[in-house]
């Protein structure tokens, strides 16, 4: 196989695949000269390809053998040059001539339209796929076989993720850039002077999905004492979450244009140089996080048996690895694989350097697959009913603190309750003993979203912090916590919604203390027959003060897969927030989950 140029007695002894810019010798006739021309060309085409190139001066003949390269969008223009230019050459395999077509398609959707693991869009077949990063490879190797796809080991280009800021935020800033600064110090909905972080969904990104394996790298999400913070983490990066990149661009622009919060945009060092040329009046300063980055690796990949392809997609692997080729893609703004970037396409004046940061390893499939999951759990949304016991015993004191077992649990709840975002739909319930005629409980707002209109006030929000601030123990109520568990249970059993997680958090001092209601026994029977394990509903309970008994709540919970607490410091409440809302992490596939204490 080989190029041709046409059929010519005076034709140049040309380098067989053609680079860009390099001198072409005019064939001198004699037939050793010419002999050793020929093995000249045939020795370095089999050391840089791997294959023969045959030069035939007679010309491509048959069939044109056709090659269509689906490649990540923003490297569809350097490519499609490369192949124009390759095309042009008459580059053959066996005689025939090689005609490369390359288009722009999403890595996720070829990754999904190959395993069915997710949507796709449009016509996801092709010989050759250069995805953005190693990750969607991985993934169509862990769902579909190792067989599905053949990675060349050739990375075209190369692009590391950086942190984009306004120029104006970006000067006054003189912390170092970091993955931890991605992290909220105060959670959703709560105060606080975070950025408003912008990034691709994860689940449609590589640059979003790796944005949140080093987030979680940063914090420790992987073990139990982090994964409390990567809760935090994923729901207020949800917050700035964005379908596409384009979108991305669009909300960074218009925050970088106002006066509220300073937005962040994770995207590659390539996206950041795009929006630039877009944005040139006001451009981003692009910052390097200090621990190192993850790089877009933009891998060549295979998806042909056919002999014949794959000798003209290893011919056109080679077109796009010669110097010509990977200046283009430098102008483009991508680096090399070993890091070579043009200054000119990432200037140094808006915050981009010469030397690539460290590279941080690719996530593997277990740490993709975990994150995916989280991801996609957390942004179903929450419905969740709260229950506060008003019981005479919530008017004790906590032992050290000064404040009632009523004080506590308010407080635990109100700091609660900004761990939800707006979507979040929530109802709340006291419960002592006969509140409401027979029944142990009563409902003092129904579930609804946080960001409605409220009843009393302007939001559902400011509904729900209001009633807490109101509550009043019932001197001489007693605890009906079994009775309160199975009327919250079917309450929310027969207003379950799919599209969200379902759940009930009970805060009380603890025992239950109501002759006339359920048994333990008859309780847990009856949650046991009602329950349907396609519509789980965790049960979550946090209980103050000394003397608790906590097995009767780790019952409730190991029946529906949510978690039981104590504590008997009011320090703690924070945390074990952030730890019982993080539970839902281990019921990613809706099942049945176990208690603890």
């Amino acid at each position: 196989m080989g190029r041709h140029r046409g059929n010519h007695a005076d034709d140049g002894d040309a380098d067989p695949r053609g680079a860009e810019g390099r001198s072409r010798r005019r064939r001198r006739r004699g037939g050793a000269v010419a002999a050793l021309s020929s093995a000249v060309a045939i020795i370095l085409a089999v050391g840089l390809t791997g294959t023969y190139i045959f030069l035939n001066q007679s010309g491509c003949s048959g069939q044109d053998v056709t090659l269509d390269v689906a490649v990540s969008p923003e490297l569809t223009t350097a490519v499609q040059g490369v192949a124009q230019e390759f095309n042009e050459q008459d580059y053959a395999v066996d005689g025939q001539c090689v005609r490369v077509s390359a288009r722009g398609i999403a890595s996720a959707d070829v990754a999904y339209g190959i395993t069915g693991g997710g949507p796709t869009m449009g016509d996801t077949e092709s010989q050759v796929w250069i995805p953005d990063s190693s990750l969607w490879v991985n993934f169509v190797k862990e769902n579909s076989g190792d067989g599905v796809v053949d990675d060349t080991g050739t990375s075209v280009a190369s692009s590391p993720l950086v942190l984009a800021q306004p120029e104006k935020v970006a000067e006054k800033d003189d912390d170092k850039a970091s993955w931890k600064t991605l992290v909220p110090t105060a959670a959703p909905g709560a105060d606080g002077d975070d950025t408003d972080v912008r990034l691709v969904d994860p689940v449609r990104s590589s640059s979003g999905l790796a944005t949140l394996a080093l987030v979680s790298d940063a914090i420790g999400g992987g073990d139990e004492e982090g994964q409390a913070q990567l809760v935090a983490a994923i729901q207020a990066l949800q917050e700035g979450a964005t379908p596409s990149e384009e979108a991305a661009f669009e909300a960074f622009a218009e925050q970088s244009a106002g006066d509220g919060a300073s937005p962040v945009l994770v995207l590659s060092e390539q996206a950041a140089a795009r929006y630039n040329q877009d944005h040139a009046d006001a451009p981003a300063r692009v910052r390097y996080p200090d621990s190192g980055s993850y790089s877009l690796d933009y891998p060549y990949v295979t998806r042909t048996d056919d002999p014949l392809t794959t000798r003209a997609a290893q011919v056109f692997r080679g077109a796009l690895e010669e110097d010509a080729a990977q200046k283009r893609l430098q102008r483009e703004g991508f680096r090399t694989a070993d890091g070579k970037a043009d200054s000119g396409a990432l200037p140094e004046a808006q915050g981009f350097q010469a030397d690539i940061p460290e590279n941080l390893p690719t996530p593997n499939n277990e740490t993709v697959e975990r994150l995916t999951q989280a991801w996609n759990q957390f942004k179903l949304g929450t419905r969740l009913l709260t229950i506060v016991d008003v019981s005479g015993s919530m008017l004790e004191e906590v032992p050290g603190t000064g404040m009632s077992r009523m004080q506590v649990t308010t407080a635990a709840a109100d700091q609660g309750l900004s761990l939800f975002n707006d979507r979040t739909e929530l109802g709340l319930w006291e419960f002592s003993t006969g509140l409401d005629g027979d029944r142990d409980h009563r409902e003092l707002l129904p579930v609804g979203e946080l960001a409605g209109e409220g009843a009393e006030t302007a939001t559902h929000r400011q509904d729900v912090a209001a009633e807490l601030a109101a509550l009043e123990p019932v001197p001489d109520g007693n605890t009906g916590l079994y009775d309160t568990y199975l009327a919250a249970y079917r309450e929310m059993a027969s207003s379950y919604k799919s599209d969200k997680v379902n759940a009930i958090l009970m805060l009380t001092d603890g025992n239950n203390d109501d002759p006339d209601g359920v048994s333990l026994k008859e309780l847990a029977s009856t949650i046991e027959e009602e329950s349907n394990p396609h519509h789980p509903i965790p049960v979550f309970t946090i209980a103050f003060g000394p003397g608790i008994d906590l097995e009767p709540m780790e019952k409730v919970a190991e029946l529906t897969g949510g978690e039981a607490y104590k504590t008997e410091n009011p320090a703690e409440i924070g945390d074990i927030f952030l730890q019982a809302f993080s539970q839902r992490l281990e019921n990613q596939q809706g099942g049945q989950g176990q208690a603890g204490s």
